[in-house]
């Protein structure tokens, strides 16, 4: 069995370049399109009523694959935050 000592500076030097890498892998692995529950938690909505008026007015983008099933752009919902941002003062 082998022990590696890492100092403490190394190890959470380490730890976060895991997290980074692991951050830019989900980015590069996450779906183009979301179902409504995904939409609306992204959004902070709770209202389906919501969600269909911001599809009809045409600021977010959709799919819709099947009859009952609408997909959601996941770049519309971002562009549509910042849009909508509010800078500081």
């Amino acid at each position: 069995m082998q022990v590696i000592c890492l100092e403490d500076t190394a190890f959470y030097e380490l730890v976060e370049q895991v997290v980074a890498r692991l951050t830019e892998t989900n980015k590069q692995h996450a779906e183009k399109w979301v179902a409504q529950d995904e939409a609306m938690s992204l959004l902070n909505i709770k209202s389906r009523t919501t969600l269909q008026k911001l599809r009809d007015e045409g600021q977010l983008r959709f799919s819709q694959p099947q009859k009952k099933i609408i997909l959601y752009d996941r770049e519309s919902i971002e562009q549509y935050l910042n849009k909508h941002a509010r800078n500081t003062f």
